[in-house]
């Protein structure tokens, strides 16, 4: 799409900070607006993330549960985890994928990128496909309490559907796996060279 969106871009005039927490910060900033006038924007900087759609042989895809404070609900979801700074989004996902599941994935193919929350956040999650997968121990972070646990397409599909499942990035990746176990979206697939240790 290369239609001209000049007409559409917001400058910034000036930024107050809110707020600076651990891996979050949140800002105020006052922008010049395309016709003249100005507004307010809040939004919060966030390093980014990585989700895995892992595929095990037989067809199913692993999941997790996982209790989420602030929506205060056991959600279902892939595997995801933030970056950490300057890392590259495939060793995140490697990382993130033996950490939390315990499985290791002898190939690799990155999807694409999402914006989580475009009217808020500057959070983008890089999508990944894994598959060859080998099953060992995890290794969670300290205070993090999660399930695992296996689900064919067609029951992760369905309950997207039927509001099982209402994690966004969930949602989004679930589109994505439907595309690409039908044929319709091809992936790039690559060793993985550099396993997560």
């Amino acid at each position: 799409m290369t239609a001209d969106i000049a007409h559409l871009e917001e400058k910034k005039v000036a930024s107050e900070p809110l707020f600076e927490g651990r891996f979050l910060r949140a800002y105020r900033d006052t922008v010049a607006l395309p016709d003249g006038g100005t507004a307010t924007r809040e939004y919060v900087i966030h390093p980014g993330a990585v989700v895995v759609i892992p595929l095990l042989d037989d067809g199913r895809v692993v999941l997790e549960r996982q209790f989420r404070y602030p929506v205060g609900q056991v959600m279902v979801e892939f595997p995801a985890g933030k970056l950490d700074a300057g890392e590259d989004p495939l060793v995140c996902g490697q990382r993130e994928l033996l950490e939390e599941t315990g499985y290791r994935a002898r190939e690799w193919a990155k999807a694409g990128v999402m914006h989580l929350a475009v009217a808020y956040s500057t959070e983008v999650i890089h999508i990944y496909f894994a598959r060859g997968l080998s099953a060992g121990d995890r290794k969670l972070d300290q205070g993090e309490f999660l399930d695992v646990f296996t689900a064919s397409p067609a029951d992760l599909l369905g309950w997207c559907r039927d509001g099982t499942v209402t994690d966004a990035k969930t949602l989004a990746c679930s589109v994505w796996m439907q595309n690409v176990l039908s044929g319709n979206w091809a992936l790039e697939w690559r060793a993985a060279d550099n396993p997560a240790p």
